[in-house]
């Protein structure tokens, strides 16, 4: 089985390369992308299973992408996660209604990422228990 693929949308180089490390180690094929658009175009080629987006990025922001995404129907299968520093009342709501499966505050722990990208790769690695060659965290 292919490695599962994670695009990083993320305009700072550091937190790129930190989330890099955390998920390389598990088997993860990673994609990044340095701003929105890019990173709309990044998913629209290369449609990985989750993505991991930052809401403030420099030319679209997040949500913009995320509504791109969805309302394109590139990305229904994905899974979009918004890594970000906004944690204010209301903001996941937010995020959600974009298009966003979820939410996890800056700066994020190796232990709340694993745990949240597990949460959304459960049900596929359910649905094919002999596959012992997928990826776990």
């Amino acid at each position: 089985m292919d490695a599962i693929s994670v695009l990083i949308i993320d305009d700072n180089p550091q937190n790129r390369r930190l989330v890099k490390k955390m998920l390389e180690v598990h088997g993860f094929k990673i994609f990044e992308a340095s701003n929105g658009l890019d990173g709309v175009a990044s998913a629209i080629e290369h449609k990985p299973r989750i993505i991991l987006l930052d809401i403030n990025l420099p030319d679209i922001d997040g949500i913009e992408v995320a509504n791109t995404l969805r309302n394109q129907g590139n990305c229904e299968s994905c899974t979009i996660i918004a890594l970000t520093a906004n944690a204010m009342i209301g903001d996941r709501e937010r995020f959600i209604e974009s298009g966003c499966d979820d939410y996890l505050a800056k700066p994020v722990s190796r232990q709340e990422l694993v745990s949240m990208l597990n949460k959304y790769l459960e049900p596929e690695q359910e649905d094919n228990p002999t596959d012992a060659t997928s990826p776990t965290m």
